[in-house]
């Protein structure tokens, strides 16, 4: 893991295409803007990490309960 420290209106490069820039910090956190290509996926961890548990509880899922959903949702 890499610490760096930044004030606010700098900003930090990754590769050539994503620039993080520090845009406001308070007592209560710090304000950050992304600025990368529409391809690449950025989310919060704590959604990613909810992403990850649907998926998981889905795969656990037995296929006559999905059937029994999609009969109701009819």
């Amino acid at each position: 893991m890499l610490i760096l420290q930044r004030k606010k209106g700098q900003s930090i490069s990754i590769n050539d295409d994503i620039t993080l820039t520090i845009v406001d910090v308070g007592s209560d956190g710090v304000k950050i803007a992304i600025d990368a290509p529409r391809e690449v996926t950025i989310l919060r961890t704590e959604l990613k990490d909810a992403a990850k548990e649907n998926k998981k509880a889905a795969e656990e899922v037995p296929l006559s309960v999905l059937d029994e959903i999609r009969k109701i949702g009819k």
